[in-house]
């Protein structure tokens, strides 16, 4: 798969994208990076610490959140963009579920949309993405946390959005999936997304897990959201150890590392 300028395996590897919010109000980290300068020394810090791609997010998605304008989101995320593909090669992605803000970005630069919404929230979001022809990571969602049948729900779920995406244009080889981990989901049901990881490949797409900090490790753990590190580098690799293609973290030196060493047994796994 191509995103900007690099060719990424599909499997066989995994790769680590690092969370720059440009938020005030995230979970983990609201108000660190939301200036221009802030975000462009926290880019070169994750770029130095191995990370492959940034993932770029304007709007706040925590438990509770309040939705700001599609503008305020624009302003917020589309200089930074341009900031980071005028000073830095390396992939881009834009954190968004709006099809204005994905199209502002990808004009500022944006080589991948990151939907948590999986193309089921603006009408618009799956044709952005086509006549751009970027690449998407699509995740699971809904509107309840109420399932018939855990696991089958969830893999119709995504096969709904991926029908989306057909429709529209939307190459499959373009597209990964996200389980959603943290969305829609009690700790049982996200403990036993990750359990399961592997199965989302029957649905014929790389995989990126996203469990960077979240309650699910909070609740297992029971840590704040400063102290869940090692929390997260298990999860991680056990999404690894299942064919996740990207983990999506806060924490990317961290995750560098121990990809890197589960690389090195992998190849001695008889």
């Amino acid at each position: 798969m191509r995103i900007g300028d690099r060719e990424f395996e599909t499997s066989g590897k995994t790769y680590i994208m690092g969370i720059l919010n440009v938020t005030p109000d995230s979970f983990s980290d609201g108000g660190t990076h939301n200036t221009l300068d802030k975000a462009l020394a926290y880019t070169e810090r994750m770029i130095k610490e191995g990370a492959d791609v940034i993932d770029v997010g304007g709007e706040s998605t925590r438990p509770g959140y309040v939705k700001i304008e599609d503008e305020q989101e624009i302003n917020r995320v589309a200089p930074v963009i341009e900031a980071i593909k005028e000073h830095f090669e390396i992939p881009v992605s834009i954190d968004t579920y709006k099809c204005r803000v994905a199209d502002a970005a990808i004009e500022a630069g944006a080589d991948l949309v990151n939907d948590i919404w999986g193309l089921r929230y603006d009408d618009g979001m799956a044709g952005v993405i086509a006549k751009a022809k970027v690449p998407c990571c699509l995740m699971h969602n809904r509107q309840e946390a109420v399932y018939q049948n855990y696991m089958k729900d969830v893999l119709e779920d995504l096969q709904i959005t991926l029908d989306i995406a057909k429709d529209a244009g939307i190459r499959k080889e373009q597209i990964i999936l996200d389980p959603g981990v943290g969305f829609a989901k009690n700790l049982e049901q996200n403990l036993e997304i990750i359990a399961r990881l592997g199965e989302l490949k029957a649905l014929g797409c790389p995989i990126l897990l996203g469990t960077s900090r979240k309650s699910v490790i909070g609740l297992t753990l029971d840590l704040p959201v400063d102290e869940r590190l090692e929390g997260t580098l298990a999860t991680g690799i056990y999404g690894m150890m299942q064919g996740a293609m990207f983990l999506r973290v806060h924490d990317v030196k961290e995750h560098v590392r121990a990809v890197k060493m589960t690389e090195a047994l992998l190849q001695y796994r008889g």
